[in-house]
């Protein structure tokens, strides 16, 4: 018998979303699936749109809100599947992502084979995207992956891995305590855990940019900023769990140095506590710069308000490419409609 594959959907106030990434797990070319989603205490209609979608191989749970870790934990604990792929419930799976996935498996391979594939962001158009490939996208050992993630500042989305409940249960569940970068560490875990990542070119995610509310987004959250360090701090204690070396040194550096103008002149305790790290790594880290225009501002108004107004006219521009491609295509689901 194939195996059943449990697609774990937590949701928090998606209910403009969840339609067509419901859409898209039902519409799985694989056989054998169950979709589990999890309302997460949503104050709008999520729950209701995704109960449109409930049937035997679609359960719809509400509970209170938790946060996406205990969400999808709560998912994991209901559902039966073989393998495990975690959607979240504003991006969107190609019809035959799990299938492409499963059939790269060959005979003899082990249940700790981590899969994965590429991915693309989008805002309404899917037809639209571009698949820009890093480093990552590739077979790689644990180590490998890691290294290359911290020492080049890249990542895979969430949704590209397919986890055998194996792996699942070797890794733990997911970390109730973090508010930012959640996947991120939960996935670090998953490598740690896994004998490898192959990756499969044809199995493809579409990752959608859907505002300055995202949870992706740190803005000036202190929760999320502690978070982040948390993960930090976490990714480079697995990292070195596998290899102790020179390069994985200078590779936590980097990583330290790459997300240090998050926290620089705005929670000085964290900052000395990044110096501390890079210090024990035999490395230090350097003041962070800006652009060139962005970098007058700082000597008048200082450090957070000429990165306040770096980060907010990226969201103006983002949310200008955002309207037009949804004006585009409600154009095209028009003119297909009749």
């Amino acid at each position: 018998m194939k195996p059943l594959v449990s697609i774990l959907i937590p949701a928090y106030n998606a209910e403009r979303w969840i339609e067509h990434t419901l859409e898209s797990a039902v519409g799985q070319t694989w056989p054998r699936t169950e979709i589990i989603v999890i309302d997460d205490g949503s104050r709008d209609q999520t729950a209701q749109v995704a109960r449109r979608f409930a049937s035997k191989n679609v359960k719809v749970v509400s509970t209170d809100n938790h946060g996406l870790p205990a969400a999808v934990n709560c998912a994991y604990r209901l559902c039966q599947g073989d393998y495990i792929q975690e959607l979240d419930a504003d991006d969107i799976l190609a019809p035959d992502k799990i299938e492409k996935q499963l059939a790269a498996l060959r005979q003899g391979d082990s249940k700790r084979l981590l899969l994965s594939g590429p991915w693309a962001y989008f805002y309404y158009r899917t037809s639209h995207v571009r698949f820009v490939r890093n480093s990552l996208w590739q077979d790689l050992s644990p180590v490998e992956w890691l290294l290359r993630k911290l020492s080049e500042s890249c990542h895979m989305q969430n949704a590209t891995w397919l986890v055998s409940r194996e792996l699942a249960e070797a890794a733990g569940p997911w970390d109730t305590r973090l508010q930012y970068d959640q996947d991120g560490e939960y996935y670090a875990r998953v490598l740690v855990a896994s004998e490898g990542t192959r990756f499969v070119p044809e199995a493809r995610i579409f990752y959608r940019a859907s505002g300055s509310g995202r949870m992706s987004r740190i803005g000036n959250s202190h929760a999320k900023k502690d978070s982040l360090l948390r993960s930090m701090k976490l990714h480079m204690q697995y990292l070195r769990s596998l290899e102790e070396s020179e390069r994985v040194r200078k590779a936590c550096i980097k990583y330290l140095q790459a997300w240090y103008p998050w926290f620089y002149g705005d929670r000085p305790a964290i900052v000395a506590e990044l110096h501390s790290l890079a210090a024990e790594l035999g490395g230090h880290l350097k003041a962070p710069r800006l652009p060139l225009k962005y970098a007058w501002i700082k000597p008048i108004f200082g450090w957070k308000a000429a990165r306040t107004t770096q980060d907010t006219l990226a969201e103006m521009k983002a949310s200008a490419l955002r309207k037009w491609d949804k004006t585009m295509f409600e154009l095209e689901t028009h003119e297909t409609s009749h």
